[in-house]
């Protein structure tokens, strides 16, 4: 009965955070079905240039959220006092390490896109839309830190609501801000904000939580501290960074073969594949919590049953994943082609089956 009581927990957590992680994510291709809408190709190739940059700031959130919120979950129970900071000290440093970066993009627009392979073509588009992205790093990176260690405090509710009431913001703000104000690429970005900014508002909510332990110290973030969340959360922060390193050296290798429709094509793909990671992160992340627990308690076999139920949800959602991508290919790729770009239609169609196929590898857990 026990193990079964486990298996129901894990797959409640698990529905959750992928709804969750599906929220985070969401707005990311959102933005790119208005902006193919309002900026044809020339925009997708621009939005794809500026992508790694989500990815950076992603990664950092997940390093100390995944991290802190893993050393939270062993400790709460056993050892309150030894944490009873730790969330402070990571939201004030995130914060922090987010607006320098956002300061520095600001100063060094050009050479920051120059680096991510801008052209005179795509230069003027994507500037913009970078400068205003950017300023929303502190945002992004405290989001990760407050949905990890909130889902880890057992309201995984929560933040699912959280992340999806982001997404319809967006969604909402999008809409208005390119079409009814005709802000086009900078629209976007300024809905893009709201993105973080949304969710953390409801995450506020967490405080009238029956069940919370989880309290905001706020103090000077230590070495020791940091240095432990970031060993723990080492593995999150590589997979999503080597997402935005790939999107980068592929656009530098596509404009070097081909051109900018070739990037555009590839944004599709990239976009797409946000998602997809998305999705699979929240297993990871619906599995995390209860392993955690589980670990604190020395109890190995509840640790090995969470982990082994996350890899078979991974496999039977990436065989339905890669059935959808490969064979509804067409009507996919069309809803970002809004120039109808036959050269971007031939080959996003080409690339997809063969990326995708990624999609088998386990899901981080």
């Amino acid at each position: 009965m026990q193990t079964l009581s486990i298996k129901r927990e894990v797959g409640q957590y698990i529905v959750r955070n992928i709804f969750a992680s599906l929220g985070l994510s969401l707005y990311v291709l959102v933005d790119t079905i208005f902006i193919a809408a309002a900026g044809g190709s020339l925009g997708l190739a621009a939005l794809n240039i500026v992508l790694p940059l989500f990815n950076l700031f992603n990664s950092l959130g997940l390093l100390f959220g995944i991290g802190g919120s893993t050393i939270y979950s062993i400790n709460k129970l056993k050892d309150p006092k030894r944490v009873e900071s730790l969330f402070g000290q990571l939201l004030l440093f995130c914060f922090c390490l987010g607006a320098l970066l956002a300061l520095l993009f600001n100063i060094f627009p050009t050479q920051v896109l120059t680096l991510l392979g801008a052209n005179a073509q795509t230069m003027n588009v994507a500037l913009p839309y970078m400068r205003v992205i950017v300023l929303g790093a502190p945002f992004f990176m405290c989001n990760y830190v407050c949905v990890n260690f909130i889902r880890n405090d057992g309201n995984p509710q929560l933040t699912m609501c959280a992340t999806l009431s982001a997404t319809a913001v967006v969604v909402i703000l999008d809409w208005l801000l390119i079409f009814v104000f005709d802000l086009h690429m900078l629209g976007a970005a300024i809905a893009t904000l709201f993105s973080p900014l949304t969710s953390l508002g409801v995450l506020t909510l967490h405080t009238r939580f029956k069940k919370r332990q989880l309290k905001l110290k706020w103090a000077l973030p230590t070495w020791t501290n940091l240095k432990k969340a970031a060993a723990l959360g080492i593995p999150s922060f590589l997979t999503e960074m080597s997402t935005g390193i790939s999107i980068f050296v592929f656009n530098l290798v596509l404009l070097q073969l081909s051109d900018n429709y070739a990037v555009a094509a590839y944004g599709v793909i990239a976009n797409i594949a946000v998602v997809v990671l998305a999705l699979s992160n929240g297993i990871a992340l619906g599995v995390q919590p209860i392993a955690s627990r589980e670990y604190g308690s020395h109890n190995w076999d509840h640790v090995k049953e969470a982990i082994f139920l996350g890899l078979k949800v991974a496999l039977g959602l990436a065989c339905i994943l890669y059935f959808v991508l490969v064979f509804f290919k067409y009507p996919i790729i069309s809803a970002f082609d809004h120039d109808h770009s036959l050269a971007l239609l031939k080959i996003a169609t080409n690339g997809l089956p063969l990326y995708f196929l990624s999609v088998f590898l386990p899901a981080k857990i």
